[in-house]
C-alpha cells in the first residue's frame, strides 16, 4: 500500500494548492495550481492524489491522451510530490463502478479532500455539472519531498 501521509499532511498548509504538471502532445511539460488532496480510491480504496478539473481545460485533454501527472503540495519550505498514471471519472470520461450519483459524490468528496467545504451543495452539484468537472485519480509510483 502506497503511505501518501507525508502530502496528506501538506494539504491544510496551504488550502490543498498544489502544482499539477502533465505532458502536452509535443511533449513538453503543462504546469497549473489546483487543489489536491489524499483519499481511497472509490473503486479499489487503495490510496491515491485526487484533483478536479474543468471538462474544457487543457490539463484535461493531456490527460486523456497522456494519462500521467506529478502532483506537488508544498507549505512553506515542506513538500512532497507524487507521479503516477491517473484515471479519470467525468460525464465525459466514465469510470466503471461510478455511475452518475457515484460521480456526483465523489465530486464532494476530491473537493473535502482537498480542504474545501461549502454552504450550497446544491450550487456545487449544478456548477460541477455546468462545468463538466472530471475527478483526476493519481496512482503514485514515485514520490519524493521534504516533508
Amino acid at each position: 500500500m502506497t503511505d501518501l501521509t507525508d502530502l496528506a499532511q501538506l494539504v491544510g498548509g496551504d488550502h490543498g494548492l498544489a502544482v499539477v504538471s502533465t505532458f502536452r502532445s509535443d511533449g513538453t511539460i503543462r504546469s497549473s495550481v489546483v487543489n489536491a488532496g489524499v483519499l481511497d480510491h472509490p473503486v479499489t480504496g487503495r490510496p491515491i492524489v485526487g484533483f478536479v478539473v474543468r471538462g474544457d481545460s487543457r490539463k484535461l485533454a493531456d490527460l486523456r491522451a497522456r494519462p500521467y501527472a506529478s502532483v506537488v503540495l508544498r507549505a512553506g519550505w515542506r513538500w512532497a510530490s507524487a507521479d503516477g498514471p491517473v484515471e479519470l471519472a467525468g460525464p465525459d470520461d466514465p469510470l466503471p463502478g461510478i455511475d452518475a450519483e457515484g460521480l456526483r459524490l465523489l465530486l464532494r468528496f476530491v473537493f473535502g479532500a482537498a480542504g474545501g467545504t461549502h454552504d450550497d451543495w446544491a450550487a456545487y452539484d449544478r456548477v460541477m455539472a455546468e462545468e463538466r468537472r472530471t475527478v483526476v485519480l493519481l496512482t503514485p509510483d514515485r514520490q519524493a519531498g521534504n516533508p
